[in-house]
């Protein structure tokens, strides 16, 4: 199965809908919360120019979503 590492925040209403996707499809993802995690909020900047744009997606092989609609999400796992 493909490796997918999200990372958002609880208060964030587009964060909870990739969760959602997520779950609802059992797709398995590592949770980074940059609330919380340093690292993850700089990863969060370098790829959104600087911005804390969340959720971010990041993909084996190196396909990055940011701050997907739920049918650019969707596609991309059905893709």
């Amino acid at each position: 199965m493909t490796r997918l590492t999200m990372y958002g925040a609880m208060w964030c209403g587009d964060t909870r809908m990739a969760r959602r996707v997520l779950d609802e499809r059992a797709v398995p993802y590592e949770w980074v919360d940059v609330d919380t995690d340093a690292k993850g909020r700089a990863y969060v900047r370098e790829v959104s120019d600087g911005m804390s744009i969340i959720p971010v997606l990041v993909f084996e092989g190196g396909d990055v979503l940011v701050e997907p609609s739920e049918s650019e999400l969707t596609g991309k796992l059905d893709g």
